[in-house]
């Protein structure tokens, strides 16, 4: 979440930064208006306790006084004096019951508050072109040249049942629209590209690899800043406090939580394979044929805690892990560098990295590689201790995915079939297919 110092210093420049993201800027008034109201309750009962204070000490004294009037034998001293030590007694319990009563405003205040603020979204980076998905910008194609073909290439939803290795009709009696079973090659493909992924994160980029629950608490699906605002597209058990990861990077951007590193240990670097479940909102239409878009699918993640002065440097690094893979398997690819309003909820900064699929003539998003700066990190509670001894700091976190499956299929299948069907594999892949360098036709 933001600084509320930040909100209180520039209320203004937070709200035409929200502006620029297409977003709503009212919470940030909410925020505010709940930390005038908190500090000024903060500001009475510390006064308070202080009148607290000096009323004990009144008791001490008063009884004191009782005392030495009690041995004196002075009856009217000590009738008068008891009377007071009675009234000084009273006054802490009544200072007491008020400063219970500021505490539980103070408790729903503070949850006003802290609502507001996870409703705001992360502030761009000043590099990021500001306008929605139609501003974003294109660069020019990269890596290997277009596909060429002297007969008609097929979309893999035509190609993939035809030679037995995507079966939509059996998934869809499974679980319904949007969910399909891959088998024999088809199967081997996925598990294929998961392992050579993993094996270059690890191995190449200095990745260490993770496997994580793939069902965590709601805590953690606010921390990495998906809720409150993704409620709705979330699958959640109907009984427990579980939620199903949208992304590896939810319970990544957690795993650390409530915890001190040491900034000695900057950047941590973490990959995970993880399904990803989603809610996608999807309508008809050639925009959600065949493994596009769907609710259950695989992604290998790439995510790293770094030093906030090594942020950008770092995001840069790892959009060139991302262009890694696609390098190897073969792909024309393209970057794009999203604008203000396309970028995700807690991101200040994102690239997309789309490549080209021949059969169903798109460019597929397979990758986002965005920096989140100390959002994420401040909503989890992960802090850095610095060398230096100075005062604990919020890391700054960047996820990328590396990359997201089906579509890496998509492409695979697309652009390697041949005129009978049949599919060649990249060579990158074939270690991973015991050898096997081409998919045969039906």
């Amino acid at each position: 979440m933001l600084d509320i110092a930040l909100i209180r210093e520039k209320p203004d420049w937070v709200k035409e930064q929200i502006i620029k993201r297409a977003d709503n800027p009212d919470r940030v008034d909410e925020a505010l208006t709940s930390d005038t109201h908190r500090r000024a309750l903060l500001v009475e009962v510390e006064a308070l306790r202080q009148e607290r204070n000096v009323a004990s000490k009144a008791i001490g004294r008063v009884m004191g006084q009782l005392k030495k009037a009690e041995k004196t034998g002075d009856a009217a001293a000590v009738a008068q004096l008891t009377a007071e030590a009675e009234a000084a007694k009273d006054r802490p319990r009544v200072i007491g019951d008020r400063i219970s009563q500021i505490d539980e405003q103070l408790r729903t205040v503070e949850a006003s508050l802290r609502e507001a603020l996870l409703w705001i979204p992360n502030i761009p980076h000043e590099s990021v072109p500001v306008g929605v998905e139609a501003d974003n910008v294109i660069h020019a194609p990269q890596g290997a040249p277009l596909p060429q073909f002297d007969f008609e290439p097929q979309a893999h939803w035509d190609l993939g049942p035809q030679i037995g290795i995507i079966d939509f009709e059996r998934g869809a009696k499974l679980s319904g629209s949007r969910f399909y079973m891959l088998r024999g090659h088809g199967a081997a493909l996925q598990r294929a590209l998961i392992r050579f992924m993993l094996d270059m994160h690890i191995d190449k980029h200095g990745f260490t690899e993770l496997y994580l629950p793939w069902m965590v608490k709601s805590q953690v699906f606010e921390g990495a800043g998906q809720l409150p605002k993704f409620f709705d597209n979330i699958y959640r058990d109907a009984e427990e406090d579980f939620m199903w990861l949208g992304t590896a990077e939810i319970a990544l951007a957690n795993i650390h939580r409530d915890e001190l590193l040491d900034e000695a240990h900057l950047p941590l670097k973490y990959v995970a394979y993880t399904p990803c479940f989603r809610r996608e909102k999807m309508s008809a239409g050639r925009d959600v044929r065949g493994i596009k878009r769907g609710h259950q699918f695989d992604k290998v993640e790439m995510f790293q805690y770094v030093h906030p002065d090594e942020s950008y440097d770092r995001l840069e690094e790892m959009k060139q892990y991302a262009i890694d893979i696609c390098d190897a398997l073969g792909f024309r690819y393209r970057l794009l560098d999203l604008a203000t309003g396309d970028i995700s909820f807690a991101m200040t900064k994102t690239y997309d990295i789309e490549v080209w699929a021949a059969g169903c003539g798109e460019w597929l998003e397979v990758s986002s590689i965005s920096n989140a700066g100390d959002y994420q990190a401040r909503r989890a509670n992960v802090r850095y201790r610095p060398t230096d001894g100075g005062r604990t700091q919020f890391p700054h976190t960047l996820n990328a995915s590396g990359l997201a499956i089906p579509r890496v299929m998509i492409a695979v299948i697309e652009n390697n079939q041949q005129a009978d069907g049949s599919i060649v594999i990249p060579e990158a892949l074939r270690p991973y297919m015991n050898g096997l360098d081409v998919i045969p036709a039906a």
